[in-house]
This record gives C-alpha cells, structure tokens and sequence, in this order.
C-alpha cells in the first residue's frame, strides 16, 4: 500500500508505540488520527506534529476506547475530517492487575470494537474500498508472565481474535487485511506500571523479577515497532500474519502448523 495520501486511525495514537507509528505515517505523508485517553499528551502530541508535518495533515480525539459510543464517534469524526478511512492500529493497551475488568476492556474488547469499526469503515461488504488494520498483542502471548495473568491473557486473545477474523475478511471478501504486532517489552509508558502498587495488586511484589525479565530479553525503541508496522501495511501479501519483535531476533514472524486431523 502506498501510504501518500492515505487516512490512518491509531489507538494510543499520542504516547509511546501509537506516537511512533503516527509520526511514521505522516513522515510518508499519510494523514493521521490520534485516538489517545490523555488530553496533555494528545495536545502536545499534536502541537509537534502540526509543527513538523502541517496542520492538514494530523487530528487529536480525546477517547476513552472502552466506551463505545465515544470510539464509534472517533471513527466517525476521522472520516467526516479526512474524507475515508484507510488504515486502523488498535493499539491502546495498560497493564493493570488489580483492575483487571478494565485491562480486559482496554486490551482485548476495544480491539475487537476498534476491529468491527474499522470494517465498518473500510470493508467492501460496506461499500467501501478495502483497508490495513493492525492490532497491537505481545511476546506475553507466547512467553506468559506468572506476575501478570489478566494481561497475558488478554494479548492471548488479541492474537486469536486476530487470526480468526482475517481469515473471515479473506473468506468474505472484504478487502481488509488484517494482521497483528507482537512486541516484547517496548520503552513507553506503560513499563512504568509495575512500579505502581496500585496497579498491580498483589503481584506487585513481583515487580523485580519483571524487572529481571527486562534486563535479560532487553528494551525496544518505539520506533521499531513502527518499521514493523510499516512493513506489515506495505506488504500486500500479508493477512493473518503475527509479526513478532525482540531485541535478540529483531522484525520476524510466527509460524504455524497446518491443523491436521
């Protein structure tokens, strides 16, 4: 997909991973939605890149995306101001134990809304012309932590959900690929939560041991994750794939054997 004039909605668009990928996208002259809880980082977010990129070029929606309503209302506002929608990265996520309604929520059930949305807006079952969408899981899906059972789950889920409903696009025809981005620990905001009792219950005790885990897999720099988002919007052949990034392997793919009977 040539990026040059294409509409892009990202979760989490204003911090971290999401802020890499929307300052990618508009470095190949995409236009982006930054779709971010955060209204100071969304704010200043946008200011930098108005800045470097042109103000036509990029919009902020403060949204909580486990309301449905106000994320449907993201969506909607995106193709009202850009015209057509392109490109959706579901990849707002928090890492939080003691509520883990909530990390389910975040990680798992607004990616599956931010998913139908994105078809909703892009699928030719719709009228519309076919699209990228790219849902953000984790190494956690293959390399499960004791100390954070809610959200390895939940990027457990985002991974078959994934697979699952690009096979469907497929078989529909709906001219959406649909692929998903599996990341080790990535230097964002969200690493400082296990510092955070509050967040992690009971397993806060646990927090060197993650901490241990991270001096041994390593840190990756958002900007990383945004050559391998890149490449998987790039890259027409690509539906249903699981692209994992580590420090030791760098961009690489997940395989799979055949279901045999």
């Amino acid at each position: 997909m040539a990026l040059a004039g294409k509409v892009a909605l990202v979760t989490g668009g204003a911090q971290g991973i999401g802020r890499a990928v929307a300052g990618a996208l508009l470095q190949n002259a995409a236009k982006v939605s930054l779709v971010d809880f955060n209204q100071e980082a969304g704010e200043q977010c946008i200011t930098c890149f108005n800045q470097e990129f042109g103000s036509d070029n990029s919009l902020f929606i403060q949204c909580d995306v486990t309301d449905r309503e106000k994320l449907q209302d993201a969506f909607k506002r995106t193709v009202e101001h850009f015209g057509k929608l392109d490109i959706v990265i579901n990849n707002a996520g928090i890492n939080n134990e003691n509520n883990w309604v909530k990390t389910i929520e975040v990680n798992l059930t607004s990616v599956v809304k931010g998913t139908y949305l994105g078809l909703e807006h892009m699928s030719k079952e719709h009228g519309k012309q076919g699209g990228v969408i790219i849902n953000v899981s984790s190494m956690a899906a293959f390399l499960h932590s004791p100390h954070q059972p809610v959200y390895t789950a939940t990027k457990y889920g985002v991974v078959g959900f994934t697979r699952a409903i690009a096979e469907a696009s497929e078989i529909e025809n709906y001219g959406v690929r649909i692929n998903v981005l599996c990341p080790a620990f990535v230097d964002t905001p969200l690493l400082q939560s296990i510092d955070q009792e509050e967040k992690m219950g009971k397993f806060y005790k646990h927090k060197d041991e993650i901490k241990h885990r991270m001096s041994i897999y390593g840190v990756l720099k958002p900007s990383l994750i945004a050559e391998g988002m890149l490449k998987i919007i790039n890259d027409n052949s690509l539906n249903g794939a699981v692209m994992k990034i580590t420090t030791s392997k760098g961009i690489h793919f997940q395989s799979y054997e055949p279901m045999s009977a």
